[in-house]
This record gives structure tokens, sequence and C-alpha cells, in this order.
């Protein structure tokens, strides 16, 4: 789940920001995406220390005395929280503080879905992550190129995110798994998020939000990958 635009990002066509030059945006975005970078080899290493230290057995014992959609349920408010607090988040250590939190947090809610594919399914987790980072690549390329403002699906992704969360948590109760169509879904809605921040980023963020912009954009890449994997293990 995520943050609604705020109204303080508007389109650098339509505002002045003193100051502001091409290169200064090209090293905004450089710096967005080194961040990115950066996040998701900090995910990585944390992963592998769960993993080697055996950590990631007892999480995995520990999380899996609850139902499995409590955790997805968990997995995007997580997000939502962290996300917010980047935004509102007036320092660079503020948001620093939130992107941490929010890299440890997704590693803690991924162990359950990574230890399974670890051990039942061999080569799973390398190839979900080579579709999520193809995908990724593609949609980014798509609002490089285009230079389209795709600020317009806010309000679909934002119900399609409530309707994910009301169906999580009704299926925790019910019993309900939603099978493999449940993971497309939200591999589309992913898909979305990420064609929505990144045309924010592109057009919308002031240069001292790169850190929040990156978070949102760790946020997009992690739901896709998380049900990218989702779907491969279903399939298998």
């Amino acid at each position: 789940m995520r943050p609604q635009t705020s109204s303080e990002f508007q389109p650098l066509e339509t505002r002045t920001l003193p100051g502001v030059s091409e290169a200064a945006r090209a090293t905004f975005l450089g710096r967005v995406y080194g961040h990115l970078l950066g996040a998701l080899v900090a995910f990585t290493l944390i992963e592998i220390a769960l993993f080697k230290t055996g950590a990631a057995a007892k999480i995995f014992d520990v999380m899996m005395g609850f139902p499995w959609l409590i955790w997805l349920g968990a997995f995007m408010l997580v997000g939502f929280l962290a996300t917010r607090f980047a935004h509102n988040a007036a320092t660079p250590a503020k948001q620093y503080f939130g992107l941490g939190i929010f890299i440890v947090a997704e590693a803690l809610i991924f162990v359950p879905l990574l230890y399974i594919a670890n051990m039942h399914a061999e080569g799973v987790i390398a190839n979900a992550a080579i579709v999520t980072l193809v995908g990724f690549s593609g949609l980014t390329a798509i609002v490089f190129v285009t230079r389209k403002d795709f600020s317009f699906l806010r309000s679909v992704l934002a119900w399609g995110t409530l309707a994910a969360l009301g169906f999580i948590v009704i299926g925790s109760f019910a019993g309900w798994s939603g099978g493999t169509l449940f993971p497309v879904l939200m591999i589309a809605l992913a898909g979305g998020w990420i064609l929505h921040d990144t045309s924010r980023i592109l057009l919308h963020y002031p240069e001292d939000r790169y850190v929040g912009a990156a978070l949102e954009l760790f946020a997009s890449v992690a739901l896709m990958f998380y049900y990218v994997l989702m779907l491969f293990l279903s399939r298998d």
C-alpha cells in the first residue's frame, strides 16, 4: 500500500524551482537510482546473513505459526508506513532512517517465502529476480523514453491496493488463498506502481527527496519480486 501523492509534487514544467537545471536533475536521478541499488544490495546481504547464520530457519518457524495471509498484509502495511515516513521526513537523516527500517522489515517478511523457495525449488529465486529486473527495467524505459506522466493511475492503483488488502484480511479468516490469480494481479499492480512512481520521480520530485524517491521505488520492486516469486512457487 502506498501514500497518496502530495500536492507539493508538481510537474517541473509547471512550477518554478530556484537553481534547478538539467544537470541538477540528472544528479538527482543518479542519486535516486544509486540509493535504490544500495537498498537492493543491503536487502540481499541481510538475507544472505540470515540464511548463513541459521536465523532464517528460526524466523520461519515463528512466522509460520500465523496464517500466511497475515504476513502478506504486514508486507503491504510496512511498505505504506515506511514510504509515508520517508516522504514526511524533512531531513536526509530521517529519510535514511525510514529507508533502513523498511529494508530490514522487508528482509524479515521475505524470509518465509525465500526459505520455502530455497528448500523446495532450486533456482527459482534467481529466476524470479531476473524476471523482476527485466520487468522493472522495461517499465522504467517506457517512462524515460515517453516522458509520460502516469500520475493519473494513482486512484486506480490506490483502490486496487485497498482491494488487495481487503482480500488478504477476509482470506485470512475464510481460508482463501487466491491460487495463481492473486499473484498475477499483484504483479500487475506492482507494475502499475512502478510506472506511477518512476514518472513521479522523473517529473515531480524535488531534488532534496532522493532518499524518499529511492524508498518508493524499492517498495514497488520488492512488491513485484515477492509476487513473481510466489507465482513461480505456486506453479512448481
